[in-house]
């Protein structure tokens, strides 16, 4: 049965609700572990621009709701912008008295910890989500282990029949690397379409080696949205799905994201490398389209899409660009090996680099969202 509300209304609904509980717990993140370090904040926004709706606490906090929903900073006391620059003009100016409470004049390892609570709160978010998963739905696991990584048959055009491959066959390494179940064949296909390998099986007692490339296909959901994947076309035993208890549910929820993390860092570097097209690289238009659908499919589709932006986010603001966390603790790194801080010419020349770099990529990002649209025929 098809829903009575038109996908537009996922589209503006889904969008505010997955990036603002992940951008304000994001930010909440910063300022608990700042507060409890005893530096003073002076502004918690949600988005950025001009501030809509907002209220002064006890401490002096504004905390404020602005009109760019595409981010949110937490200004402490000390920086000059909410990119958490410093003031170098006024810290050299600042009294004993003014320098309490201010972010720059803490300690180097709490101003780090406070840089890095942001990201590792989308991470427990991400964690958190995928743990609950695993204990209310179970893994995912090869009804018969025996034959996990055995070829049970093709799909129609299989590159690995046209390579000689046959039923029965036990894949036992992909270019030399063990493969001890069907996952591990997946992992090392899907992320590769078109890319040369060797697969070793194991054929009545014999180990044989079939170069082959695999195949690439473009797969498209039921949205229309578009992936190009590899694949070998093989098929291997049925699987079923085991019950996980919870301490069990987390180290298979920290597994799971490192899978995608290897992902995301296989995906950027296919773009750099030429393998992959930049039009592949999605932004804030291509994320309102996508949380809309999952949305219209429903709350686990929803909260499990939340999951993976939330790793998204915590992987990227990790790099380290100036005005971006791993910035700000690339050049903490630098201070705990200089001994002393990055001067502030140089830090105030690295941010405005960076930031023209966030400010740049933005801006690609979204006219690649756009294009892809069908209004303009993509």
């Amino acid at each position: 049965m098809e829903s009575a509300i038109p996908l537009w209304v996922y589209y503006v609904l889904g969008f505010p609700l997955l990036l603002g509980p992940l951008v304000t717990l994001h930010e909440l993140g910063h300022y608990l572990v700042g507060r409890w370090f005893g530096v003073e904040a002076e502004a918690f926004s949600v988005g950025f621009g001009k501030e809509i709706t907002g209220f002064t606490d006890k401490r002096g906090t504004r905390w404020k709701l602005c009109a760019l929903p595409l981010g949110g900073y937490v200004q402490f006391k000390g920086d000059m912008n909410p990119a958490s620059m410093p003031d170098g003009e006024a810290a050299a100016q600042t009294s004993e008295e003014e320098k309490r409470g201010s972010f720059h004049h803490a300690a180097l390892w709490k101003r780090a910890l406070i840089v890095f609570a942001g990201p590792a709160t989308n991470i427990l978010i991400t964690l958190a989500i995928f743990a609950a998963f695993f204990a209310s739905f179970g893994q995912p696991v090869a009804a018969d282990p025996e034959q996990t990584n055995v070829i049970q048959s093709f799909a129609q055009d299989s590159v690995a029949e046209e390579a000689g491959m046959r039923e029965g066959d036990r894949v036992v390494a992909i270019d030399g690397e063990p493969v001890r179940q069907f996952s591990d064949i997946t992992d090392r296909v899907m992320m590769f379409p078109g890319r040369d390998v060797t697969i070793d099986v194991e054929r009545a007692g014999d180990r044989i080696s079939i170069p082959l490339t695999i195949g690439s296909t473009v797969e498209e959901d039921s949205f229309g949205n578009a992936s190009r994947i590899g694949r070998l076309g093989i098929y291997s035993a049925p699987i079923a799905w085991e019950p996980v208890g919870l301490l069990a549910a987390g180290p298979l929820a920290v597994e799971h994201s490192l899978k995608l993390v290897d992902m995301m860092v296989t995906g950027i570097a296919q773009i750099f490398t030429g393998e992959r097209s930049v039009r592949e690289l999605g932004g804030p238009v291509k994320i309102a389209k996508y949380s809309g659908e999952q949305l219209s499919l429903g709350l686990t589709s929803f909260v499990n899409f939340a999951a993976l932006i939330s790793l998204n986010l915590a992987f990227i603001n990790l790099l380290p660009i100036p005005a971006l966390d791993g910035g700000h603790l690339a050049f903490y790194a630098a201070e705990a090996v200089r001994r002393k801080p990055v001067g502030p010419r140089g830090q105030e020349l690295a941010f405005r680099t960076g930031m023209a770099l966030v400010l740049m990529l933005m801006i690609f990002v979204t006219i690649n969202d756009l294009v892809s649209l069908p209004i303009f025929g993509s």
